[in-house]
């Protein structure tokens, strides 16, 4: 099966780096033209910049905060003035926050994880809506986790919002569908990021072990349902969302694809 998006434009937040840009990658390679965001301009730069020559697409870096609303719309201006429309739209920016007990975390953690990882995806897509629906056609793709059906103890915050994103997306998928819009949620476990690596790097070097081995401890101790055995790649959770934004998943809205190895434990 060949994801073909040529001519379609997406927009994927968090796109410089991670999960973000291995997002950006993937739909750049089916045939989209991407315009990827974040806070960081030298980063995004450089992401847009490998992405184009290594998928031959147009990559446009626009820096932005999502949770400042006159960015978001700012953004989505600016897209709109360089590559003309908005088809696709990938929800990725996000953070974990503060993690521990609930009594270690402040109330105050919960409320800006709450704003970065849930309103903004409000934001970017009451923005966006208006030339979807002139076109009757749209993908919204919200980036979850694991987390939002299987929490942590220790990551409340996290699975607080990561819970509110599945169930923003299959509500919405409910009124958008009569627009030819389809909303779905993809939901990783454990994937390998830079940021991931870095983790296990420090835990290896700490314990006097190899980062193979420092994997293989943290998904025995900390992930011991992930059926696989091993972490997920960027490039899987890539291939996930460029499929839900082509058209072979034309028939599928609402639902929430676990890139997750079976480590939620759930039907």
């Amino acid at each position: 099966m060949e994801i073909d998006l040529n001519e379609k434009v997406a927009l994927v937040t968090g796109g410089s780096k991670g999960i973000g840009k291995g997002i950006a990658e993937a739909l750049a390679a089916a045939g989209a033209n991407v315009v990827i965001c974040a806070r960081n301009q030298q980063e995004l730069e450089q992401t847009a910049s490998e992405i184009a020559d290594k998928t031959g697409a147009r990559v446009v870096a626009i820096t932005a905060d999502v949770t400042n609303q006159q960015d978001v719309e700012r953004l989505v201006q600016q897209t709109l003035e360089q590559v003309g429309e908005v088809n696709i739209l990938v929800n990725n920016a996000g953070g974990i926050g503060k993690t521990g007990t609930f009594d270690e975390v402040e109330v105050e953690v919960y409320e800006q994880l709450y704003d970065l990882n849930v309103v903004s995806m409000v934001r970017l897509t009451k923005a966006v809506l208006p030339a979807m629906r002139s076109k009757k056609w749209g993908r919204i793709i919200n980036i979850s986790s694991e987390n939002g059906l299987q929490p942590y103890p220790d990551m409340l915050p996290y699975d607080m919002t990561k819970a509110a994103i599945i169930n923003f997306s299959k509500g919405l998928s409910k009124e958008l569908g009569e627009h030819g819009i389809l909303v779905n949620t993809v939901s990783p476990a454990f994937i390998t990021t830079p940021l991931v690596d870095q983790m296990l790097q420090g835990q290896a070097e700490k314990a006097g072990i190899t980062k193979e081995q420092a994997e293989k401890d943290f998904l025995e101790q900390k992930r011991p349902d992930l059926v696989l055995k091993r972490a997920g790649t960027i490039e899987e959770v890539g291939a996930a969302v460029a499929f839900l934004a082509s058209d072979q998943a034309s028939f599928i809205t609402g639902t929430n694809l676990r890139v997750d190895g079976g480590s939620v434990s759930s039907i």
